[in-house]
This record gives structure tokens, sequence and C-alpha cells, in this order.
């Protein structure tokens, strides 16, 4: 025998092997085919609970432990016992008196005697919690960055921040935000004073009904200035509690109906993490355990501040998000009218629908604007591109439209001068910050309730759908034009004559256009909601028609916004007209007072006759001597008190100071002395001068 082989006999290997399974960290036991503790190591006693290895020799593990889990495990031992394969398992279990989960790898191998017969199993289990915990952690914070943000709704990203929490993290979860935070103000970055109020965006339990939560979603709870929630907030630093002892009097001292609930509830454990956002504090997240018995960790403390972090990133994006689409849409509506004029030419019912996708706001727009001669213009546009640009482009045009509509400009002619304000914005845009390409629609449409004619001029706008009564929905053949913006072609109008009671249905292409429809089926889908609505019995409202539109066009999720305007047509009766055609000669301008002070009188309106007959003395007095015939005095009774002469010349008179020896001139200045509006506007045959004036009260 060598010098080598000698030193191994020698030396009391047994001895060596006894002591390296007694004293090695992981735990070993050897099992006999009945599954019997033949030897177990001092780790292995230490994961059973025993005080020694003697104390468990002779018995199965279901006699030390009776669960589940063990049963699983030694029925997956007497399977390696009777096919003499090796086999591992896996699972989690508890010992009485301990307060956590312990999750364990168990291989089982067989011991074979020289024949190949199992005598034993052998058994090494290796603690593997930690490394269990570690993966939890990192799977729940890969869920909340996939899950949490996936709106910008404030709500919606504190209700998921708690779908991820609970049960996973904690038993209770609790996301709040400060009210001025959630009212739309500014985060304050520096140290909150004073009792700290707090706006609760979410809350959720594994116990049904949430009886834990003091405050429910939506309530505002104020917290003591010195209380545990105001300390977190104030230090900008995560802090655990223990529901018990000197932690439970902190929270009496602050606040006794938390300190009371928690008692109630049986609260163990509690972490309160500050949500954080770009330096500033918007809220705070509570998490509470009092299902489970083990508190809170340090690495628990960890892993919330990590997915509250995200949250906190969300929920202020969403906020910034909800900030300025409210304003963009408060600038908008401020924008688009507030109050229809008083005017009985049509009976108006509108819609403005902004776009649910997430798109900001766009510049659909509409108008009703009251004219002279009782008529009214309708207006309906589109501003191309969504945004603040968009609405505050859409307000300077509906601003001029208002301007070149109270000059009595023709549609044709008001569409053109249109283009050319939008042409000059747009170059104006180009010079200071590069933004070319403005492009916007519309329509206008005078409607004049005294002859029931309607004159309309599109500019790349959608057709108006006319609905007369008796009859179904159609489209009105109008010239199409180009977009506003473009420059060079001409605009044409169309004159139609409608009945009274015909609807006028003008919009935007939100309302017909989306991602499934095209514009044609569209306006089919249209025409079909209007032919179902006028079917109705008993003459359905302008509202009923605008809301059963939207019913019917507009996804729940529309991708732009819309403008809707109906018009139902009214005409003038003719006891509310008088009309005189004059000869140009001066001596008829006494009897053309004389006249107008009759038809007041049948009226009931001698309280201003003396007024009336001045208005028209000048207006005739001014026909007959600076144009030429025909000459006509038209007075319309519609609210007001509206004098129109008509003559055939095509020059406006101009209002002027006279000098002390001009002969010329005073008679204008009069008529705006003593008239409410006064104003020209042109005609095919030449112009009418016309004054109104309110009636007496």
């Amino acid at each position: 025998m060598t010098g080598r082989a000698a030193d191994f006999q020698d030396a009391n290997l047994q001895e060596m092997m006894d002591r390296a399974v007694d004293q090695c960290p992981i735990g070993v036991a050897l099992l006999s085919p009945q599954m019997r503790q033949l030897r177990l190591n001092r780790a292995m006693c230490r994961t059973l609970g025993l005080r020694s290895e003697t104390e468990g020799l002779g018995l199965r593990l279901t006699d030390i432990l009776s669960t589940p889990e063990t049963e699983s495990c030694v029925a997956r031992a007497r399977l390696v016992a009777r096919s003499g394969e090796p086999g591992v398992w896996h699972g989690v279990f508890r010992l009485p008196g301990q307060r956590r989960d312990h999750a364990v790898d168990v291989f089982l191998s067989p011991v074979k005697d020289p024949a190949g017969r199992v005598c034993g199993v052998l058994v090494v289990g290796f603690d593997v919690t930690e490394q269990q915990l570690a993966r939890q952690r990192l799977a729940l914070v890969n869920e909340a960055t996939t899950r949490i943000g996936s709106t910008l709704d404030v709500t919606r990203t504190a209700e998921e921040l708690v779908e991820v929490a609970v049960p996973r993290l904690a038993d209770l979860a609790m996301i709040d935000l400060l009210d001025s935070v959630a009212r739309g103000d500014e985060p304050a970055t520096g140290r909150p004073e004073g009792a700290i109020p707090l706006q609760r965006l979410a809350c959720g339990s594994v116990v049904d009904g949430i009886p834990e939560a003091v405050a429910r979603p939506g309530q505002v709870d104020v917290y003591p200035e010195h209380s545990p929630v105001a300390e977190c907030l104030a230090s900008g630093r995560p802090v655990s509690y223990s529901g018990e002892g000197r932690d439970v009097a902190e929270w009496a001292r602050a606040d006794a109906a938390r300190a009371a609930r928690i008692v109630r509830h049986g609260i163990k454990s509690m972490m309160l993490v500050p949500l954080r956002a770009r330096g500033a504090t918007l809220g705070v997240a509570v998490f509470v355990r009092h299902q489970r018995l083990e508190p809170f960790a340090a690495d628990d403390v960890l892993l919330a501040e990590e997915i509250v972090a995200r949250a906190a990133v969300c929920i202020d994006n969403a906020r910034r998000y909800t900030r300025e689409h409210a304003t963009a849409l408060a600038l908008q509506r401020s924008l688009l009218q507030q109050r229809q004029p008083v005017q009985s030419a049509v009976e108006v019912a509108t819609r403005y629908l902004p776009t649910q996708s997430g798109v900001a706001v766009g510049g659909d727009w509409f108008d009703v604007i009251r004219l002279s001669g009782s008529r009214v213009g309708l207006v309906v546009g589109d501003v191309a591109g969504h945004g603040i640009h968009a609405a505050a482009t859409m307000g300077r045009l509906r601003t001029a439209v208002q301007t070149l509509a109270d000059v009595d400009l023709e549609p044709e002619e008001l569409l053109t001068r249109l283009d050319d304000v939008v042409a000059r914005l747009a170059s104006e845009q180009e010079l200071s910050a590069g933004a070319v390409d403005l492009s916007a629609t519309c329509l206008y449409a005078v409607y004049d309730p005294v002859s029931r004619c309607c004159t309309l001029a599109r500019a790349g706008h959608p057709l108006p759908a006319v609905v007369k009564p008796g009859g179904a929905a159609e489209y009105l053949d109008l010239p199409a034009g180009p977009p506003l913006g473009l420059g060079g072609l001409p605009f044409e109008e169309v004159e139609v004559e409608l009945p009274e009671g015909s609807l006028l249905v003008l919009y935007t292409d939100g309302l017909i256009e989306s991602r499934q429809r095209d514009i044609d089926a569209g306006q089919d889908a249209m025409r079909k909601a209007l032919s179902e609505v006028h079917l109705r019995p008993c003459g359905p409202s302008l509202d009923t028609v605008c809301d059963s539109l939207v019913d019917a066009l507009l996804p729940e999720q529309a991708g732009d916004d819309a403008a809707l305007l109906l018009a139902r047509t009214h005409a003038l009766p003719a006891n509310r007209i008088a009309t005189w055609n004059l000869p140009a000669d001066p001596a008829v301008v006494a009897d053309a007072r004389a006249r107008a002070a009759r038809q007041l009188a049948a009226w009931g309106l001698e309280e201003i006759t003396f007024t009336t007959e001045l208005l028209v003395s000048e207006l005739v007095t001014n026909a007959i001597r600076h144009a030429h015939e025909p000459i006509q005095l038209r007075i319309i009774l519609d609210g007001m008190l509206t004098c129109e002469v008509s003559d055939g010349s095509s020059s406006a008179p101009q209002l002027r100071r006279a000098d002390r020896y001009d002969e010329d001139g005073r008679g204008l200045m009069l008529v705006a002395q003593l008239a409410e509006r006064w104003g020209t506007r042109h005609t095919a045959t030449g112009k009418i001068i016309w004054a109104q004036q309110p009636l007496p009260h």
C-alpha cells in the first residue's frame, strides 16, 4: 500500500463525513423507504423547527408538520423510492409560530445498495425564500411598468397603482392627492404647513367594501399637522409603521378615528410613500397589511418606492395633460358663441362635441349673426389641425366673419375676404414660428324671413342638408369652392327658396367622417337619421334632432371634434311689413312721413312716431337728392323697428362732420344719433340704407 493510500485509510473519514453533514448550512436528511427520518443535520432541524436531531428520528415529515405541502413533498419522495430516479420538489410552507412563508427547493436522490435496490432517499433542501421574493418583486415592478399609466386619466392611473399593489404587496392600498393639486393648482415644492387636505383618488382592499378606509374615492380628508402622513409629505421620504405599541400611539395623538380603525381591523403594518414627480410632492400612497402576519420589510419599502415613483410620473403626466386639455377646451368654448342673438328668422339648436380620443381640441366653430332687414347669418367652419393654435385661429376667423357680416357682405364676397384673412394669418405664422399650411373650411348662409330665400356659399366645406316640410332630407347642390387660404379660385353662391318650417342642417366633417366611414357613407347615414327623426309623430324639437344625429353618427371615441347647427326657418307675417314705392320728388317726403306715422299707429307704436318720422324724412331725402329711382320705403316690425330706403344707386353714403356753412352732411349724423344701429347693404339693383330703433317697453 502506498503512503498516500495509507494516509487516507488512517484518517477517520467517517467521523469527518458526519461532522461535514452536521455542520452543512444546507438542510440534509436521510429517509427510509417507509419515509421515516433516519438522519437529520442541524440545518434541517432548524428548518423543521426541531430542537435536536434525535427529536425527529423515526418520524415521518407529515408527523412533524401535517400540511398539504408536506404531504405533497412526501408523495414525491415515495415516487423517488419506488422508481429509483432522482426528483425535485418545490413548495411553500409556514411552521407553527412563524410570521412568514418559506419557499424551498428540495432535491430527492435515491440511495442504493450494491445490488441496486433503493434502501433510502437522500433529501437536500434549499431555502429559496429570498430568491423567490426577489423574483416576485421584479415581476411586480415589470407589471407596474406595463399597467400603470395606460391612460392620461389621473383617477384611472391611481386605480391601476392600487390594482398592482393589492393583494401582491399589501392588503389595503390608498392613493391620496393634495387637494390643491387635484383642483388643478401646481404642486408646491416647499414643506406643507398646518392641516393637510388630501383628496382620495383610489383605494382597494382584499376585504369587500373596504371597511378599513376612512375616506372613499372623491372625498377630501384632512390630516392633522403632526400626523404620520404629514410628516411623510414634509420629509419626502417613505416611512413604515407597525400597528402596535408606540406607532399606534403616534396615530392616536394625530387622528383618533384612524387609530380606532387600526385597532378594530387588526392592522399590523403600514407604509407611507410620498408621490413625488419632477421635484414636487403630489400626494401620498398608503399601503397596509392586516391579513398577512409578516410586517413590511426594508425590501418592501424599496419596492413600494419603485412602483410609486413610476406611478407618480404617470399621475403628473395625466394631471398636466388634463389641465392643458381643459385649458384648451375652455379657450375654445369661450371663443364659441355663448348666447345666441334675439331674432325670429330661424329657430336654432347647436352642439359642439370635442374629441374623446385624447387628441387636443380642434378648430370647429358655429355662429348665428343677426343681420339687417330681419335676416340672419348662419356660419359653420373648421380650422385644420388641433390644439391651442387651432382654437386661437378659429377665434380670429370667427371675429373676422362677424365683422364682415356686419357690413352686409354677400356670402361669396364674405368668403373671398375671409380667404384673404386666412392667407395673411398663414403668412404671419410662416414668418414668426415656421407654421405653414394654415387651412380652414367654412359655410356661410344668409336667410331672409321676408322673402324666405336662403343664399349660401361654401369654401371646401361639406354640403348642407335641408329637410322641407313633408319632404325627405336632401343635400343642396352647392359649388364646393376651395378651402380658405389657398386663394386663386372664386367662390360661388346659390339662392334657394325655403318654405316656412324647413330644417337647414350645417355641420363639420367630424360629425360624418371617421376612420371607419368616408364622407359619402357619413352623408348617407345623416340622411337616414334625419328621415327617421322626422317620421316620428308630434314634430320633434330641434334639441331632440341634435341628440338623435349625434347618437346616430358619432362613435363613443370620436377621432375629431364636431360642430352641428340646426336652423328651422320662419316667415315674417305680411302684417309686420309695410312697403311704399316713392317717386324721386322732394314733395313726397311729407307723404312718406305721414304714411309711416299711420302705420305705427296701426301697430300701437305712437311713442316712437316722432323719431321714426325724422328717420324716414332723412333717409328718403338722401335717396331723392343723391340717388335715382326706383326708390322704396319699407318698415319692418320684428323685435325692433327697422326703416329701410332702397334706391338705384350703388354709391354708399359716408358719415362725416359738416362744417358751419355746409349744406350737406347733417342728415346721416342725425340718423346715427336717433337710431340704435344703421348701415348700408348693396343689392343687385342698387343699395339699401337702413336704421333700427328699439321698441317702447
